[in-house]
């Protein structure tokens, strides 16, 4: 099982997992937007992102809130194990795929103990396309 890890400085919360309002025409990996204290927000499957099959909602699911280039979006996790310091000389430059997931999605990996955690880039999980359908849907 792979372990991942998002920047904490863009980390805004995390949700229990609340099922989505569906849109027409976004992309497959977008589940739809929920309303979060009067804020409209997209939910995004990040496995079905990365080509993955989706997430399977479970007790554990969780919607990590954050920022993602100026943007609110939900993404849905399998569960949140953690928050924990990494040490940058923990982390080394990622291979080209990790975990299944592409290099140009990450930062490093980083070595804790025994595991490994695949870092991932919040700012480049979305293409600038995706980012402007994103928030065409919300208005």
């Amino acid at each position: 099982v792979s372990e991942y890890g998002i920047p904490i400085t863009q980390v805004q919360e995390i949700i229990t997992m609340v099922q989505p309002t569906r849109l027409p025409q976004v992309p497959d990996f977008v589940e739809g937007i929920i309303n979060l204290r009067d804020k409209i927000i997209p939910i995004i499957d990040i496995k079905r992102r990365f080509g993955m099959p989706a997430s399977e909602v479970t007790s554990e699911t969780r919607s990590v809130v954050v920022e993602v280039a100026g943007q609110t979006v939900g993404i849905i996790v399998d569960e949140v194990s953690e928050v924990l310091r990494l040490p940058t000389d923990q982390i080394e430059a990622p291979p080209s795929v990790a975990g299944g997931v592409a290099a140009e999605y990450l930062t490093g990996v980083g070595k804790l103990d025994d595991r490994l955690l695949i870092l991932l880039d919040m700012d480049k999980i979305l293409t600038e396309h995706e980012k402007e359908e994103l928030l065409a849907s919300q208005s």
